[in-house]
């Protein structure tokens, strides 16, 4: 136990750091679209000094950031300012925040700013936390259960760290590679993604039907724009589905479901998640992220999910190892939590979520198969910032949207602040262009990142939603059977405290 302990405190020391503390106050003057200027407060000018050194332009990075770290000696200061631009006009983060406030570095951990940082001699100045050493310090305790999930979008990115095209589809050899690095089991966030949305459009119904909470209903899947919302407009979180993401109700359903049905001790089990994004890092320590220990009474339960990797790093591991990626015989998934259907590989494309829980809702509402034009749903599709599109189900008439990129969100946000007026009853989010396929943990595979690389990742994954025998979510048998075992004998409270969350008020306090 003493061994156990001192490994589980080395990996805690290399990939926690202390949550929301040590958020000093770097205040930005001004609002959306002024000139930005620092806190003016000659104590707060000195503080900022020693902190980060000479800013010259470049976004402010909290040591104790869990996402994003900030290499001084590969920046170019002020003869780049990428990372300030991307972060203050696309994202409007950087400079929007109340200078009223001075208790944190306001940042979503989106990312973007580790694509768009050109860095010097090819290597950027702002990256994502490095937490390989913490994964494998995992992998190396044979007292360890280490399961593993991945989500949609690496599957079309990793072959790209390997000198494959954008959009290669190298599911079988993540899987098998993942296998080579001795994770004991290999699950698929797309299971996850159907359990989503089985509670996702459950939820909208009750909504939209029985009139059982504020509309309209914002998705929760993405965690940049989860802390966005709270940030900047906390008195629509009541708005916001109260689903965990995919990442979070996998590590959930791990530490109970599956620890139950194989015999583990939960305590045992460390859950890593593979992920395009580096805000799903911030979304993993997340203090209300804890349904397992809750779930077993048991303290000696870390988080849900213990280590995120991003795409990045997980092929830093499989170079670190000797793997050959390219030539790897393609394996599937472990069974329990990894089937998935075409609904659910779509979520990695901006609207994919969207139009996953039209498919499903329109089931539920109807009791019928969704018709054809739900599985090729094309006003949510593409590029553009805001889709809309107008679906009548069972004689009712449901208006969605679908926005992707924070400077699309805070419009979109502003149009329902302002009373809907465009009259949406379902908004998806994402923080990032083209959604997790454009997430901050992607390959760097062209500096600043394309549209031509983006549509490609897209592309690959509606082909195989549109080569899957089941595309929607209420087919997934493994998603039948977890409901069928396991959730709906604990009853709608229990299932709610598995699957479901609430969120932060982090506006300014004036």
């Amino acid at each position: 136990m003493a061994k156990e302990s001192k490994d589980r405190d080395l990996a805690k020391q290399i990939t926690r750091r202390s949550f929301m503390k040590g958020m000093v106050g770097l205040a930005l003057a001004g609002t959306a679209g002024s000139t930005l200027t620092y806190f003016d407060s000659e104590a707060h000018a000195h503080w900022v000094r020693n902190r980060f050194g000479h800013l010259g332009g470049v976004v402010p990075v909290d040591p104790s950031n869990p996402s994003i770290v900030h290499y001084d000696r590969f920046c170019k200061h002020g003869g780049c300012q990428e990372c300030s631009r991307v972060c203050q006009e696309e994202q409007t983060v950087f400079g929007y925040w109340d200078p009223r406030v001075a208790s944190e570095v306001v940042c979503v951990n989106c990312g973007q700013c580790t694509l768009y940082c050109p860095g010097k001699r090819g290597i950027p100045a702002m990256q994502e936390v490095d937490d390989t050493a913490a994964a494998f310090s995992y992998l190396n305790n044979s007292e360890y259960h280490v399961v593993v999930q991945t989500a949609p979008a690496v599957r079309v990115s990793l072959g790209e760290e390997f000198g494959l095209v954008p959009g290669e589809w190298t599911e079988g050899q993540l899987v098998a590679a993942l296998r080579a690095l001795r994770f004991d089991a290999v699950f698929d966030t797309n299971f996850s993604a159907d359990l989503t949305i089985m509670e996702e459009a459950s939820e909208f119904i009750k909504r939209v039907v029985n009139g059982e909470a504020p509309m309209p209903m914002f998705t929760s899947c993405c965690p940049g724009w989860v802390k966005f919302l709270e940030y900047f407009y906390p008195s629509l979180i009541p708005n916001l589905s109260s689903c965990k993401s995919p990442q979070q109700m996998l590590g959930a359903m791990a530490k109970t479901y599956y620890a139950e049905k194989k015999g583990i001790d939960p305590a045992k089990i460390i859950c890593v998640a593979i992920m395009p994004c580096t805000a799903k890092k911030f979304e993993a320590q997340r203090p209300e992220m804890v349904a397992a220990r809750e779930y077993w009474h048991n303290d000696s339960i870390g988080q849900d999910v213990d280590l995120v990797l991003t795409t990045r790093e997980l092929a830093r591991m499989i170079k670190a190892q000797n793997i050959d990626f390219i030539n790897l015989p393609e394996e599937g998934y472990d069974s329990l939590l990894g089937e998935d259907t075409g609904a659910a590989k779509i979520f990695g494309a901006t609207g994919g979520v969207m139009e996953a829980a039209v498919r499903t809702a329109y089931h539920f509402i109807t009791g019928e198969d969704p018709p054809q034009v739900l599985f090729a749903l094309e006003p949510v599709r593409g590029l553009d910032g805001v889709k809309e599109a107008e679906l009548v189900i069972d004689g009712m008439t449901v208006k969605v949207a679908v926005a992707n990129g924070l400077k699309n969100a805070r419009a979109v946000c502003d149009l329902v602040k302002d009373g809907n007026p465009n009259g949406w009853h379902f908004i998806e989010f994402m923080a990032c262009r083209g959604g997790c396929i454009g997430g901050g943990g992607q390959p760097r595979t062209a500096v600043p990142p394309t549209d031509e690389i983006r549509q490609a990742r897209i592309d690959a994954l509606y082909s195989a939603d549109e080569a899957d025998v089941k595309r929607a979510s209420y087919e997934n048998e493994e998603i039948q059977a977890i409901y069928e075992e396991f959730l709906e004998p604990l009853g709608e409270e229990r299932v709610h405290e598995l699957l479901h969350t609430h969120y932060t008020d982090r506006g300014p306090v004036v």
